[in-house]
């Protein structure tokens, strides 16, 4: 008799050597600029490159200027809101493109012939040599304008027209604008140092007499040392002379914010910290302020360390300081939601503790506003760790993808180890749309329970979606009220030195991360 057993998965956990050892950056899609049908993107040229609208050569030394996603064509960055081609890789005989014939009477194709050039010669839609020793390229009889074979049928029938002064000269509104206006009215605080203020003709009127409000520069704080570093900017320990109050200051460089076309995520980033305000679970922003170099931030100095510091530390969390983190994260997070605005960078990095043990959501950078009611959106962001299946789908999506990423952070508080894995981000993702958590034995019911829900693919099915995950058991003996007003006594205190020598060097490196470009 031949006997065989086989063993079923049931759940059994192998006991893996602590998998949280190192910080794991966000990424973010691109910035796309549509401009007339044209997806612009900030990108490098490794190569000499001109500008296909004004005809000079684009300058600069990381991302100088934009290029078409369809068609190629390359641009300075102030030429944008001079392009007045439709991009030929889209949507070439829409009813679109028949009324702007109609209106412009722009319609006037190239006659391209094969060309000898004798002298170095850069294309004039892609920017880029013509490379070769014969037959480079294509020249147009009438007015010769040089492009490359693969390039014909992507220029525009623009045959003779010069886009600068043709954009110039036209007396209709360009419907397209680097810098929208705020539609919460905020800016950077006053002028830049070494700048004079516009003067006012009048001051208005106020029916309540208003109050002085001080205006800060880097001179009224003293600089202690340096927290954390990063590609794009700095964060320091300052001390604010008048009063001897300690700071976090944000040091954000401008020329590095520009170059990335990161303008956008550091104004998300500066509204959403000014009505973080209006809840005790976020980091709270001081003022702002710039000189001609940099931005500042002037933010609550947080010397408690981050949860991926003390996870670190302990390899996980008990239940009672797991469930405690978890139900103050949930309250900061519907606070969010409540606003309009979907976090998508949930994780242990960006988790701040205070020195009495609470905690503090930080890095308000991939946030997403106006998102009310059934709004949705598309952007592939987040950390691969935690990014949801319907970002990774390419789904439009709302505030379940950071129900799913709560999920992701809540499974590695209790156990340890990250709920999805991979060998690199292409079988980490697959993993993410393909495979369940295995949850060890040990696992309190409650907790299993509640991991499931938020687990589940289907967004609208998810716990925090569907459902009140205040009322779930996992939080049985959780006060609501009570944690709402920081009344709560925190299980762990976090053991702080005095300010100047700080416990947790690496305390506040999340305000730095880079945001990688895909």
């Amino acid at each position: 008799i031949e006997a065989r057993y086989f063993l079923e998965k049931s759940g059994k956990f192998e006991t893996k050597p602590f998998a949280l050892h190192q910080r794991r950056g966000a990424i973010k899609q691109a910035k796309i600029h549509v401009v007339k049908c044209h997806e612009f993107t900030a990108t490098f040229f490794p190569q000499p490159t001109f500008c296909s609208v004004c005809k000079e050569f684009v300058w600069g030394l990381n991302k100088q200027g934009y290029q078409c996603r369809q068609c190629n064509a390359a641009i300075h960055k102030k030429c944008i809101d001079k392009v007045i081609a439709k991009c030929t890789g889209s949507a070439v005989n829409s009813k679109e493109t028949m009324i702007h014939k109609e209106r412009f009477k722009i319609d006037m194709p190239h006659r391209f012939k094969v060309y000898n050039y004798k002298s170095p010669t850069f294309c004039e839609h892609c920017g880029t040599l013509l490379w070769g020793l014969a037959r480079q390229g294509l020249k147009c009889e009438e007015c010769g304008m040089n492009i490359h074979h693969k390039c014909q049928t992507k220029v525009a029938n623009l045959c003779g027209v010069n886009q600068k002064l043709m954009a110039e000269a036209l007396p209709v509104a360009i419907f397209f604008s680097l810098h929208p206006k705020d539609p919460q009215g905020i800016s950077w605080d006053g002028p830049m140092e070494g700048e004079q203020s516009t003067p006012k003709i009048q001051d208005p009127l106020y029916a309540v007499p208003q109050k002085d409000v001080h205006k800060f520069t880097i001179d009224n704080f003293i600089l202690h040392k340096m927290l954390g570093k990063g590609s794009f900017g700095k964060v320091f320990l300052a001390e604010l002379k008048l009063t001897n109050q300690f700071f976090a200051v944000k040091a954000l460089k401008k020329d590095v914010v520009l170059m990335d076309d990161d303008v956008e995520c550091t104004m998300v980033e500066k509204r959403v910290l000014s009505l973080a305000w209006e809840h005790p679970y976020l980091t709270h922003l001081y003022c702002t302020f710039q000189t001609k170099e940099n931005l500042f931030f002037v933010m609550e100095y947080l010397n408690g360390g981050d949860l991926m510091f003390h996870i670190q530390n302990c390899q996980k969390f008990d239940l009672p300081r797991s469930t405690f983190y978890a139900a103050e994260i949930i309250c900061g997070l519907q606070f969010l939601h409540s606003k309009g605005i979907i976090y998508r960078d949930l994780k242990l990095d960006n988790v701040l503790l205070d020195s009495e043990g609470h905690i503090k959501i930080a890095d308000f950078g991939m946030c997403k506003e106006n998102m009310q009611g059934d709004s949705r959106t598309s952007t592939f962001c987040g950390t691969p760790d935690y990014i949801a299946p319907e970002i990774l789908l390419g789904q439009k999506y709302g505030f379940s993808v950071d129900w799913w990423s709560f999920g992701v952070l809540l499974y590695e508080m209790l156990i340890g180890q990250s709920p999805f894995h991979g060998q690199d981000e292409e079988e980490l993702f697959q993993s993410v749309r393909t495979d369940d958590p295995i949850y060890p034995r040990w696992l309190p019911k409650d907790a299993h329970d509640i991991l499931v829900k938020l687990f589940v693919r289907e967004p609208e099915r998810r716990l925090g979606v569907k459902g009140n995950i205040r009322l779930h058991s996992f939080f049985r003996d959780m006060d609501w009220i009570a944690l709402e007003g920081r009344q709560v006594q925190p299980p762990f205190k976090p053991v702080v030195c005095n300010t100047l020598q700080a416990c947790y060097p690496l305390l506040l490196t999340c305000l730095l991360k880079k945001r990688c470009s895909l």
